[in-house]
């Protein structure tokens, strides 16, 4: 399912991302505000019909216009080619044109999380000792699920899982 949001949440990232290399100071809440407007749009993709659904497109809308404004205002300071450039590809994006490729995640969300539980997922490039992960789990007090040799679910409080999660840190080196 194609979203104009989607193409307008890349156009955004990558404008801000160039504005950066340029040594412009990017605000830190620009960031974690874009990274929730993608998963709202994610959240929308699932269910299109949904209400709550729809109304989280919206704010993630009005978030990436607030944006949006302030990397223009950065934009115009590099000269009117640079600006024209940037606004065609908005604009563009606004339509519901493909303008960038949007990359494939193999992130996927965890459902029936417990109640009272908060959760982890981690995807690995090698495949996992079944054994290093359920010790480390079992000393965490982590209930875990293994989706294949390469995927694992964590499920606890959220400080077992965080404590879980780096205690996989060497994982990810191997």
């Amino acid at each position: 399912m194609n979203v104009p949001s989607e193409q307008n949440w890349l156009v955004l990232v990558k404008l801000l991302t160039d504005l950066k290399k340029k040594g412009y100071e990017i605000p830190d809440e620009f960031n974690s505000d874009l990274a929730l407007a993608r998963s709202s749009i994610n959240f929308y993709k699932k269910d299109p019909s949904n209400i709550d659904m729809i109304n989280a497109l919206a704010k993630a809308d009005m978030m990436m216009n607030d944006i949006q404004e302030s990397l223009i205002s950065m934009a115009e300071q590099e000269g009117e080619e640079y600006l024209n450039k940037w606004l065609e590809l908005l604009s563009r994006s606004t339509r519901g044109e493909e303008v960038f490729q949007m990359p494939q995640s193999r992130s996927k969300f965890l459902i029936n999380t417990p109640p009272g539980m908060s959760s982890g997922r981690i995807t690995l490039r090698n495949p996992l000792a079944e054994e290093r992960v359920q010790e480390i789990a079992e000393w965490n007090g982590l209930i875990i699920e293994f989706d294949d040799d390469y995927t694992v679910a964590l499920y606890g409080d959220k400080s077992d899982v965080q404590n879980g999660l780096k205690e996989m840190g060497p994982f990810f080196s191997e």
